[in-house]
């Protein structure tokens, strides 16, 4: 008997010492149980969770196997890593067998940690392999309803519309069919598809995933991505029917209506691989060849910038479904080829809200404005009843003219969705291959339900904005006591969600164009709302794929148009092929994009160095659209050659680092004593020594010399203190732009004046945030002044987002660290805010920091992850009462009292939840 107790009572000990310790969200490639990877060595990464404190991982061991059973049983027949002894997390680099195409590969990870704990194996997490060279494609081909004639292809693009090529081309929008015969039971099933520019595909007639625009879009003649869907529960023994829309997207651009560029790669196509593998281990390949069958369908017009046409009288019902006749349809064509398909990674496109009508106004007779209440990107949905031909009209916009109609004239006109009724009852529609920027919705040819119809025009039943965007999960929270500042996360957010797609655009409607400076600025904001590495991972292939023989980087990536009057080559932007890969390790600890990037790096190093004189840049946009005497536009207040210098400066710097992680010691040394003769030169230049000011003394150029390192340490102060006194100058205003507002921010940040930014922007009658939100703003404009002549729709100035959680919610990375392994919580508590709350989900794990100040207590509630390490700065002095969880923070083992600095109390913690008062 006292033998069972000691058994249980030692069982029990064991139970309770593996659950101090678990192992969570388990990634493949970045992705939770990802399908159609490509890549040949994929990297594993997870999370921990501990109910105690200062907890490091110290071991781990990784079994993969190719059957779910044999993980069962602790048997890893592709990768058993074996107890390593390491804290590493993240990123480890696949190393066992051979991965095969399509397969599925199963894995699970156990640790131990500092505290002598041992996990148990973590739950069993999966990813399937997609096709990784071309003869795994078994055959298929491209293939398409026409092909375009080699006289038209028009790549690059052309942006000039009196060119005669502008209207050349007239392409058919197809539908593609194939029916196929299942014998067997069906154990899964998994194809592999894409259609360009765009592609909607159904099995027996439904539709396939919930995606939005796939495939994401590419420089085309160099990569193209393909989906990958499960779609085992879709097919059943017996007929089965594939059936595939095609759009035209960045593909093929029609010269009707608006357009910012007319390209053409070609018509569109589609390439296809269905597997069906059975239960008795057999399987089936349907490939997209020549036995498909093709028609024109009812998209009559697709056009990315111009809008979107159905006629719903050419429907042919069932033509997705198995016993569809298809005797008149002919027989699709074999198309060129595109080269280089790659699995697409990134999180795709989806509908991820919808807005009702807010109000309903009739300007002028017969023609009705919906206001949606928010500027977004979207796309219209109609609920509409009337007779057969009967056409409904319907125009997007952000903005509405003095009469109360819709007005497109700043981002481009005409632009208009058109929808030819079938007489059917209630018909229901949304564009399926166009997007668009807009807040309201001017219909003609229609009449909203329960108003007068007296012409008997069709009868719009509901009307709603469907709100797409990259579908990149939410990992951060923002709320603080100040409601404008609220309003404002709010108004950067809608900026950032509308123009967060396959790429990072610059507006959702004028342009819809890969901007690449707002990729390595705003991206400090954007990733702590939002899991992008994966989408950051394509815009750095955008960028190799844009990248020209003699080293330029574009300002856009893809560059489907080469831009002429100086928007092709600056710095500040095409210095994004630098630093984005770095920010990249930095942000995620992930090594292997430096390895992929490192060529591109060098060679664009090269062409600025190539372009320098006396080190020295001078060309580019410069601090585009800042504050000055003249017409918004290229930089006015900061010399020519110093921001592109800067950024050079900059670029090397980050290169000598890049170069030492790389092992690559002899490029190191290269370019740091480069970047001495650029900051020697720069500051021979651009500073005077009197003065402390850099250039002309405006905000950029002083805070970007600064930010960068140009500046000598002995003349920080005082350069500070010139920055501070301009923008007490211009009335707690700000004059940067678009490349100099994150510099200054950071700058005044780092100097703990956080007290300027919130003087700078607390308020609505200076050009700004909260001057844009009182002219009725729902997202951020691309000018600071929220001019009607500029884009309402852009977030290339949203960098107080990052402020927010960095600053005044204090969650911030430590200096020469990566992916928040060591993390600084240094809370900015300014002006009248009483209380702030943060939470972000960083590699490691949730990172939350909760403050209050409220009756003489400083209270702040912060959870530091297991695996990491923090600094934690309260706003104390010395004297004050400091308590965690109602004990003294001195003399314990679980909180290390590093001092006080300028008006804090520094303490270094381990993983857990704290929760300090300070009186």
């Amino acid at each position: 008997m006292n033998k069972n107790i000691l058994f249980i009572l030692l069982l029990l000990q064991v139970i309770n010492t593996q659950a101090q310790i678990s192992v969570e969200r388990l990634l493949c490639d970045y992705q939770e149980n990802p399908i159609g990877i490509d890549n040949k060595r994929p990297s594993l990464s997870w999370q921990l969770q501990s109910s105690q404190r200062f907890v490091q991982q110290t071991a781990y061991r990784i079994l993969i196997a190719d059957d779910s059973s044999l993980l069962q049983k602790n048997e890893g027949n592709i990768w058993d890593t074996k107890k390593l002894l390491s804290r590493q997390s993240l990123y480890i680099r696949f190393a066992g067998q051979k991965l095969l195409p399509v397969k599925n590969y199963y894995w699970k990870v156990m640790v131990w940690d500092n505290r002598g704990n041992v996990s148990s194996w973590s739950h069993m997490a999966k990813w399937q392999m997609g096709l990784l060279s071309t003869g795994d494609w078994k055959d298929a081909k491209w293939i398409g309803y026409n092909k375009l004639p080699d006289s038209l292809r028009l790549v690059p693009a052309i942006d000039n519309a009196g060119d005669k090529r502008w209207t050349e081309g007239a392409d058919t929008l197809p539908l593609l069919r194939k029916e196929f015969t299942i014998n067997k039971q069906i154990k899964k099933a998994t194809v592999f598809i894409t259609g360009l520019g765009q592609f909607e595909m159904c099995l027996n007639g439904k539709k396939v995933g919930d995606h939005f625009l796939d495939p994401g879009w590419t420089k085309f003649d160099q990569q193209v991505l393909y989906v990958t869907f499960d779609v085992t529960s879709k097919l059943r023994q017996g007929v089965n029917a594939i059936g595939v829309m095609l759009g035209n997207g960045f593909y093929y651009m029609p010269g009707e209506r608006y357009h910012k560029l007319k390209g053409a790669y070609g018509y569109p196509k589609i390439i296809c691989r269905l597997i069906i593998a059975f239960a008795d281990g057999s399987e089936q390949n349907i490939i997209s060849d020549q036995s498909w069958k093709a028609c024109p369908g009812p998209v009559t017009f697709s056009s990315i910038y111009g809008g979107e046409d159905y006629n719903a009288t050419l429907e042919q019902k069932g033509w997705n479904e198995p016993g569809f006749n298809d005797n008149s349809w002919r027989q699709a064509i074999i198309v060129n080829s595109p080269e280089n398909l790659e699995a697409q990674s990134a999180y795709p496109l989806k509908i991820m809200d919808e807005f009702r009508v807010q109000k309903i106004t009739e300007p002028k007779p017969g023609t009705w404005v919906y206001d949606m209440g928010q500027n977004a990107s979207a796309i219209p949905l109609i609920k509409v009843e009337g007779k057969r031909g009967d056409v409904v009209k319907i125009i997007p916009a952000e903005l509405l003219d003095d009469s109360g109609l819709v007005m497109q004239t700043p981002v481009g006109t005409p632009v208009y969705f058109k929808y030819t009724l079938k007489g059917d009852g209630v018909e229901t529609w949304h564009p399926q291959f166009m997007y668009y920027g807009f807040r309201y919705i001017q219909l003609e040819g229609g009449v909203p339900e329960n108003k007068t119809n007296k012409n008997e025009v069709p009868v719009i039943r509901e009307l709603t904005s469907l709100h797409t965007r990259n579908s990149a999960p939410t990992i951060g929270r923002f709320t603080c006591s100040n409601e404008l500042f609220n309003r404002i996360f709010k108004l950067i957010g809608w900026a950032i969600k509308s123009n967060t797609a396959s790429i990072f655009t610059d507006c959702p409607h004028r342009e819809k164009l890969g901007w690449l400076e707002e990729a390595h600025l705003v991206g400090s904001s954007i990733r702590y709302n939002y899991d992008i590495a994966t989408l950051c991972r394509k815009v750095v292939r955008d960028m190799m794929h844009s990248q020209t023989v003699d080293g330029l980087i574009p300002d856009i990536a893809p560059e489907y148009v080469t831009f002429a009057g100086g928007f092709r080559d600056s710095p500040e932007w095409g210095s994004s092929g630098i630093i984005l890969p770095y920010y990249l390790y930095q942000w995620y600890g992930d090594k292997q994009i430096l390895e992929e990037s490192y060529s591109m790096m060098k060679r664009y190093a090269a062409y600025l160095e190539k372009k320098s004189k006396s080190h020295l840049l001078y060309f580019g946009l410069g601090d585009w659209y800042d504050i000055g005497p003249n017409n918004l536009g290229p930089s006015q207040l900061t010399p020519e050659g110093m921001t592109s210098t800067a950024y050079y400066y900059y670029d090397l710097t980050i290169l000598s680092k890049v170069a030492v992680l790389l092992h690559k010691n002899e490029d190191a040394k290269f370019y740091e004593a480069l970047s001495e003769q650029v900051k020697k030169a720069y500051n021979d230049t651009f500073f005077n020594k009197q003065t402390k000011q850099y250039g002309a003394g405006s905000q950029t150029a002083n805070a970007i010399s600064l930010y960068m390192g140009l500046a000598n340490v002995a003349d920080k102060k005082k350069i500070i203190d010139n920055i501070i006194e301009d923008i007490r100058k211009h009335n707690n205003g700000v004059t940067s732009g678009d490349i100099g507002f994150r510099y200054l921010l950071q700058v005044l940040d780092e100097a703990g004046r956080s007290d300027v930014i919130f003087d700078m922007n607390s308020r609505a009658d200076v050009p700004g945030y909260g001057y844009q939100l009182a002219q009725g703003a729902t997202s951020l404009t691309e000018s600071w002044q929220g001019n009607r002549i500029s884009s309402n729709n852009h977030f290339m100035l949203g960098h107080l987002m990052e402020w927010f959680y960095s600053g005044l919610g204090g969650i911030k990375q430590a200096k020469n660290t990566k992916a928040f392994s060591h993390i600084i919580i240094r809370p900015e508590v300014v002006g009248d805010i009483t209380f702030s709350k943060v939470s972000f989900l960083s590699p490691f794990g949730m990172i939350t920091n909760n403050w209050e100040k409220k009756k003489g207590l400083f209270t702040m509630n912060t959870k530091i992850p297991v695996n990491t390490t923090a600094i934690i700065y309260l706003p104390a002095t010395i004297g004050k009462s400091i308590t965690e969880n109602g004990k003294p923070i001195l003399n314990r083992n679980d909180i290390k009292f590093l001092g006080f600095e300028e008006g804090k109390a520094l303490l270094k913690v381990g993983s857990g939840s704290y929760l300090f008062i300070v009186k």
